[in-house]
């Protein structure tokens, strides 16, 4: 990550966990190429900016997770510089990341920054919008209806007629007091002659998101020949992405910041070790325990030694129902336990439960996953195996807002204002040996998450190559 001061997240958390090191990712990748210039020469922004309109779409946040304001500001700048005369953004809200209600501390100075260039022919505007968890970002094919509202709302100009985007929000604001910013209603900038910014043929389209994730399905809608998610008008643009979100379908194919490449990781070990793997998770988690975990790849390594479960999500506010799949992918997992050497699972309920602000929610989900924990606790001790928990990043840890000297930040009405985003704090490592065989390693010290793929390694009788980090567990004396 950029720094100690970013938040941790499931890309890189995964990563980590599954490399034994720690790669530099999206962010940083991404602010060391705007920062050298060495994307402004790339034949990918030559052809961006050469498209009659160049809309630029994504997460409008400084979240760091899965976009950065920064880096569209700089891509602004850069359009303008370099001759762009009609640029359209896009913004997807964010309220997850950041503070719940906190878009306008966005829009307001995009909106500005977009009036103080358009001018000398130049024409820059917002020209759709909508919430994160409501149009675009869906993810692992959870939901392709949020992919399609985005497309009507980004490709067709279809959405609630606003003058601006500040009016959008908050109209939004008026309508839902108690609705944050990732599910904010879809809309579209208009003037008199009706939407400002449909995309159309001839245009270039650039995705800023780094992340790859809740990029792949869009990407697809624009990139795919044959799609059947929805119904669409395909416009013939130049569509790329700030990276490419997937390495193996080679999707997008233009981008302007190469992703990291990630080798020698966990699963590729285990592949050669002949052991037997199973991945399991719902949805919302299932590519996080494959994909990221095999280093940002589709698809298994091995047929025949591994086996990947997924638990379908439900398809409703998870506040509504914080238990999610825990207790299906538990008994998955049990389930599977004779057919497998090494078990790998996520439980969604902290993360999900925690992104929606509900305490009381977010409560329910943590004794859900205490419920299961203890199931799989039994099914270790008697299968005479070791557990591993831990997480990739925290969330649920910390439910208010704090202000910079640590105080709990209360509304106008005296109530805590609740923090839907991840937190800084550490995760937690505990490993449950039941034969008693193991120890914590001496001096183990503050180690970083890296240190569970050593640990994996080593409890699977593999040598951990020099590189890894060193693991967390040894042989009890």
């Amino acid at each position: 990550l950029p720094s100690d001061e970013d938040m941790g997240n499931s890309e890189v958390g995964h990563n980590a966990l599954e490399a034994g090191r720690v790669f530099d990712q999206g962010a940083k990748l991404v602010d060391a190429a705007l920062t050298s210039g060495a994307v402004w020469d790339s034949p990918v922004w030559k052809s961006l900016i050469a498209g009659r309109t160049l809309h630029l779409l994504g997460l409008l946040s400084n979240g760091g997770v899965h976009s950065n304001v920064a880096h569209l500001d700089t891509l602004i700048d850069r359009a303008a510089q370099d001759g762009v005369k009609r640029l359209r953004v896009h913004v997807l809200t964010d309220g997850r990341d950041v503070s719940p209600r906190s878009a306008l501390d966005f829009v307001g100075p995009l909106e500005a920054k977009l009036a103080k260039w358009s001018t000398d022919g130049r024409d820059f505007r917002i020209a759709s919008g909508a919430g994160r968890m409501i149009a675009t970002m869906d993810r692992y094919g959870a939901d392709w209806a949020m992919v399609e509202r985005g497309w009507r709302c980004h490709v067709e100009g279809e959405g609630a007629p606003f003058r601006s985007a500040t009016e959008a929000i908050k109209s939004y604001y008026d309508a839902f007091p108690t609705m944050d910013d990732q599910f904010v209603t879809p809309f579209v900038v208009v003037d008199d002659d009706g939407p400002l910014g449909r995309i159309t043929d001839g245009d270039s389209v650039l995705l800023f998101n780094f992340r790859g994730d809740r990029a792949v399905e869009i990407s697809q809608a624009f990139e795919e020949t044959t799609f059947e998610a929805f119904p669409r008008r395909r416009p013939d643009v130049f569509y790329a992405g700030m990276m490419q979100y997937d390495g193996d379908t080679f999707l997008p194919r233009s981008f302007l910041v190469s992703p990291p490449s990630i080798d020698d990781t966990v699963g590729e070990y285990l592949v050669k070790a002949g052991i037997r793997t199973l991945a399991c998770s719902e949805t919302q988690k299932f590519g996080h325990v494959t994909y990221f975990f095999n280093g940002n790849r589709s698809g298994k390594l091995d047929d025949q030694l591994e086996r990947y479960v997924e638990v379908p999500s439900d398809r409703r506010s998870y506040a509504e129902r914080p238990w999610m799949k825990a207790a299906e992918i538990t008994d998955a997992v049990i389930d599977g336990f004779g057919q497998a050497d090494h078990v790998r699972l996520n439980y969604a309920n902290g993360d999900m439960v925690g992104h929606t602000g509900d305490l009381a929610a977010t409560v329910l989900a943590v004794e859900a996953v205490d419920l299961q924990v203890g199931r799989l606790i039994a099914a270790v001790r008697q299968a005479e195996g070791v557990l591993l928990v831990t997480a990739d990043h925290g969330n649920a840890d910390e439910m208010w807002m704090k202000d910079k000297n640590g105080k709990v930040v209360v509304n106008a009405g005296g109530s805590p204002v609740p923090k839907t985003s991840h937190t800084l704090n550490p995760v937690p490592f505990w490993a449950y040996d039941p034969t008693g065989r193991l120890a914590l390693r001496a001096a183990v010290g503050r180690q970083g998450i890296a240190a569970v793929g050593t640990t994996i390694l080593e409890l699977c009788g593999v040598a951990a190559p020099a590189d890894y980090v060193p693991g967390l567990l040894e042989p009890a004396r």
